[in-house]
């Protein structure tokens, strides 16, 4: 039989309760629209109380950003197993899961939100960033980038960030053609590299050995070779 009485809870735990009610309250809202009485009302305390273990929004907002940072640092952890095509499809799928439950979240965590300008905000974000391309090195496996790489690994982890931000307004392509384009966006910024350098070619040539006709790489290679089908034979003279 209960009582109705409510559980007093811990320091720690009612700041990570009133962590994750934000971060729920910023998956669906833009933070900017978030206020201080709706967090209180949905961890069932009062305003002041919020004020107790966080001295303000800012505050809440950065712990909240912490937590939604390390899960998306999380979404691109993946076993060393199988085709690299593969493992970056299944990737690119546990991110845009992130991407689709936490929309406004996900604009605040890249974009800066309330935190706009916060160095705090800012490191967050960087390690999110770096956490994503330390793990395509080592799927790569690659400890010692060359200059290329770096280009290519960087220029990928902006354009999935980038590709996301734009899906989410409208969501006007279906989400599956996205993470298997982004996936063919790789394979192509690192062919284009290859093609101008030699320690490229070798590591384009080593990522490719193992991969299926039927994987993600073999598809993009079917479309290119059917889309130079049609291109007219230059003219001569």
């Amino acid at each position: 039989m209960t009582t109705g009485v409510r559980r007093r809870m811990g320091v720690d735990e009612r700041r990570q309760q009133l962590i994750g009610v934000a971060l729920e309250l910023f998956s669906h809202r833009s933070p900017d629209d978030v206020s201080i009485d709706e967090i209180a009302a949905a961890a069932g305390i009062s305003r002041p109380l919020v004020y107790h273990y966080f001295p303000g929004k800012q505050s809440l907002y950065e712990a909240a950003l912490r937590r939604a940072a390390d899960e998306l640092a999380g979404r691109f952890l993946e076993p060393h197993e199988g085709p690299l095509g593969a493992r970056l499809l299944r990737v690119m799928g546990r991110f845009f899961d992130f991407v689709d439950d936490h929309g406004p979240g996900f604009s605040a965590l890249m974009r800066g939100g309330p935190a706009v300008g916060s160095s705090t905000a800012n490191a967050m974000i960087d390690a999110v960033r770096n956490a994503a391309y330390l793990q395509i090195l080592s799927h790569l496996d690659v400890q010692q980038p060359p200059a290329r790489l770096e280009l290519v690994v960087k220029s990928w982890v902006s354009l999935a960030e980038s590709t996301a931000l734009i899906w989410l307004d409208g969501r006007r392509i279906p989400r599956a053609e996205l993470e298997l384009q982004l996936v063919h966006d790789f394979a192509a910024l690192a062919a284009v590299s290859a093609a101008h350098d030699e320690e490229m070619a070798a590591i384009m040539l080593r990522m490719l050995a193992d991969e299926p006709a039927d994987g993600p790489f073999g598809e993009l290679l079917d479309r290119l070779t059917a889309l130079l089908s049609l291109v007219p034979a230059p003219r001569v003279g």
